[in-house]
C-alpha cells in the first residue's frame, strides 16, 4: 500500500469536456503540481486522465470526470510514495505518510475549488449553466 493515498471528489456545474480541457494541457501541470513530473498513461478525453508521476513522489495520479446531472464530479486519486535519493519509491513512515497525504488532500481540494470558481463563473445554485466554449 502506498504511503500517500488521496481520494477526493468535487462537483462542478459544467460539462465534463470543459473540466477535461483544464487538465489536457501539459503546460499547466507544473502550476498545478510543481514538485511532480507527469507522464500520461491514459488520455480518456472527456472522462479524464491517468498519469505516472515522479519527482517528490513516485506513483500514479488520476483525474476521472463523471457526468452527473448538469455537471461533472471531478474524482481525484493519488497513490504514491516519497522518492528516495535514487528517485525510486521510498515508503514513508506512517506519521510522515499521513502528514503528506493531508497536505496533498488540501492541495487537491484547492485545485478543484479553483477550477470550480473559474469554470462556473459565479453561477448561482439552481440557475442554468452559462453557455460554455471548449477550447
Amino acid at each position: 500500500m502506498p504511503s500517500v493515498d488521496v481520494v477526493d471528489e468535487t462537483f462542478l456545474a459544467v460539462p465534463p469536456a470543459v473540466v477535461a480541457a483544464e487538465f489536457a494541457q501539459p503546460a499547466r501541470w507544473p502550476r498545478l503540481w510543481p514538485d511532480l513530473r507527469l507522464e500520461v498513461v491514459a488520455d480518456r478525453g472527456d472522462q479524464g486522465f491517468r498519469w505516472t508521476i515522479t519527482g517528490a513522489l513516485v506513483g500514479s495520479m488520476e483525474v476521472w470526470l463523471e457526468p452527473v446531472l448538469d455537471g461533472t464530479v471531478l474524482h481525484y486519486f493519488l497513490r504514491a510514495d516519497p522518492a528516495g535519493p535514487d528517485g525510486a519509491p521510498a515508503p514513508a513512515s506512517w506519521r510522515r505518510g499521513v502528514a503528506e497525504a493531508a497536505r496533498r488532500q488540501r492541495a487537491a481540494k484547492a485545485i478543484a475549488f479553483a477550477c470550480k470558481d473559474r469554470l462556473e463563473a459565479g453561477r448561482a445554485a439552481g440557475e442554468p449553466p452559462p453557455p460554455q466554449v471548449v477550447s
